[in-house]
């Protein structure tokens, strides 16, 4: 719905229909589903049993602090919604390594207990940021396969520090049932290890995977020239990082930041940020860090960069620190308790300071239920009846704003998932042509002719052939429109600046509001980390120089207080 402005249910139900023969798997995480948020148990249900439904075989269930609770409400859903249940370890510390504290061999065979306990049809070790060295892989699996002796064991690792195949390999030795490997193409670094590699390594022995190497090929080149496709997305990384023991940072985010940081003009202090990040995750406690605990870390870690904090400063100043939303909403216990409790004093400091109170248990276990009738008549209402069904109503309870944003985008532009990978990407030049398949049967010719140069409002006449029939369109140039709206930078303490680069995703005060010193105006979004941005004076609002969805730089005005 974000990215690609289309109907993720439909994509799956294409995919399975066209590979009917295939094991289908998901994460799920766990209480939290496919999102950063606690959702009614109700929900959590509904979209297990629509994923079942829609071609999902296998359910890898998962929490970011392996917090039972939530993983139990999430093995219960997928299990009643009919699917293969994988109960998945988060993995961080070292096993093999004593001084690493709490992540012993015993915490992660307590954990495995309690899966089975559930009921789950399969045991994984989710090793988020390719932390699992071979010894490690060795002693967790061999320990996991004689005392599970009947439950499969799968390993998932990220081959961050390249240590990839020698992890997975071990894994295999030692018992493990299936590893999971990408094709070359994609392979590597902060994704996961060779698969050619792999198959090629373990040919002619025990673990002979039976892949015939000579099919996959072809494949495998395909795989290079799709890549091409996106390479403006790629996030610029050139060779592995075995810093990763050091900072424990997961390999979706690790990409994440190193793009975000370079389009921020942050690139100088990657270093510093991934020092941050190590420091940050002892600052809440050292927890696993995978989606969403992986944010909570990051945001923090972002934080501490943005206001040259160390450890010790957080700890003594947290009464009065303006923290990111995800790190308080951590520390009261919105996505559940960290292995061996919450950090403390900074959580009591946190709380306290601000009048929050602690949750007790489970923290989606008092949320009442969604109610999908009333959100389906709402939605119906909203953007016509023939466009909204159970799966749209179902999406809109994960992600009602994404959601939204997606109907808006469709009620403008029709449905583009039927455009070419290359043309939705990049747009079209003059005298281009491209021809596609709208539906079946139904072939479209488009050729761009002339893009006329922009108005002083930013205004363009785009004029196309649709199979040779003229179209005059005009379109406004956002590019050319937001260059006559340079912004000044904020000067004197009644003139409040944003305090990084960032977008703004919330605004809290309107002019004429009166406000007091330290009261929140704005909430700034930065590389995943949001910042609320509080009052320097009290006064007036005189004039607010920002909308939600600006782009602003560091030190831009945002609002100024009489």
């Amino acid at each position: 719905m974000r990215f690609l402005h289309e109907c993720p249910w439909e994509r799956l139900e294409s995919l399975r229909e066209k590979t009917p023969d295939i094991p289908f798997q998901m994460l799920l995480r766990g209480a939290n589903a496919v999102g950063y948020t606690n959702y009614p148990d109700n929900v959590v249900h509904k979209f297990c049993k629509q994923a079942h439904a829609s071609g999902i075989d296998i359910f890898r269930v998962f929490d970011s602090l392996n917090y039972v609770d939530n993983l139990k409400l999430g093995v219960d859903a997928a299990g009643s919604a009919g699917g293969f249940v994988e109960g998945a370890m988060s993995y961080t510390g070292n096993v093999a390594d004593p001084t690493k504290g709490k992540y012993n061999l015993e915490y992660y065979m307590k954990l495995a207990d309690e899966f089975v306990d559930m009921g789950v049809h399969s045991l994984a070790i989710k090793d988020m940021a390719g932390l699992l060295t071979p010894a490690a892989a060795k002693m967790l699996v061999g320990a996991l396969r004689e005392q599970h002796p009947n439950t499969p064991i799968h390993v998932h690792t990220h081959d961050t520090p390249g240590t990839g195949i020698a992890s997975m390999i071990a894994a295999a030795e030692a018992g493990a049932d299936v590893v999971d490997v990408a094709i070359d193409a994609m392979s590597g670094m902060t994704s996961q290890p060779s698969m050619g590699a792999l198959v090629s390594m373990l040919a002619g022995t025990d673990a002979d995977t039976g892949i015939d190497k000579s099919l996959v090929g072809g494949l495998n080149t395909y795989w290079e020239n799709v890549r091409n496709v996106y390479l403006p997305f790629e996030s610029g990384q050139l060779s592995g990082s075995s810093d990763v023991y050091e900072h424990e940072i997961p390999g979706g985010q690790y990409t994440n930041l190193l793009f975000q940081s370079r389009q921020l003009g942050l690139t100088d202090k990657w270093p510093e940020i991934k020092r941050k990040y190590a420091e940050a995750n002892m600052v809440l406690g050292d927890i696993p860090k995978v989606t969403p605990s992986s944010k909570v870390v990051g945001d923090l870690a972002q934080f501490m960069v943005a206001q040259n904090l160390n450890q010790q400063q957080v700890e003594d100043q947290a009464e009065s620190l303006a923290f990111p939303e995800s790190v308080v909403q951590f520390l009261r216990g919105e996505i559940g308790i960290p292995p061996g409790g919450f950090p403390e004093p900074l959580r009591s400091k946190v709380l306290q300071s601000r009048g929050i109170e602690a949750v007790d248990g489970r923290p989606g276990a008092t949320l009442p239920d969604y109610n999908f009738e009333e959100a389906e008549k709402l939605l119906k209402e909203k953007f016509g009846a023939k466009f909204i069904d159970d799966k749209d109503v179902l999406s809109h309870a994960l992600y009602p704003n994404v959601f939204t944003e997606w109907k808006e985008f469709e009620s403008i532009y029709g449905e583009v998932s039927k455009l070419p990978t290359d043309l939705f990407l990049s747009p079209m030049k003059e005298n281009d042509e491209v021809e596609f398949e709208l539906n079946p049967g139904t072939r479209v010719i488009t050729k761009l002719i002339s893009i006329t140069p922009p108005r002083d409002d930013g205004q363009r006449t785009v004029t196309f052939e649709i199979n040779g029939e003229r179209w005059l369109m005009p379109v406004t140039d956002i590019s050319v429109a937001s260059d006559a709206n340079v912004r000044r930078k904020a000067s004197g303490p009644n003139e409040v600046g944003s305090p990084m680069p960032g977008v703004i995703v919330n605004l809290k005060v309107k002019e004429g509001d009166t406000v007091t010193e330290g009261e929140p105006l704005a909430t700034l979004s930065a590389m995943k980390m949001e910042t609320v941005i509080p009052a320097s004076a009290s006064g007036v609002v005189k004039h607010v120089a920002v909308n939600i969805g600006d782009k602003v730089d560091g030190d831009d005005l945002l609002v100024e207080i009489e």
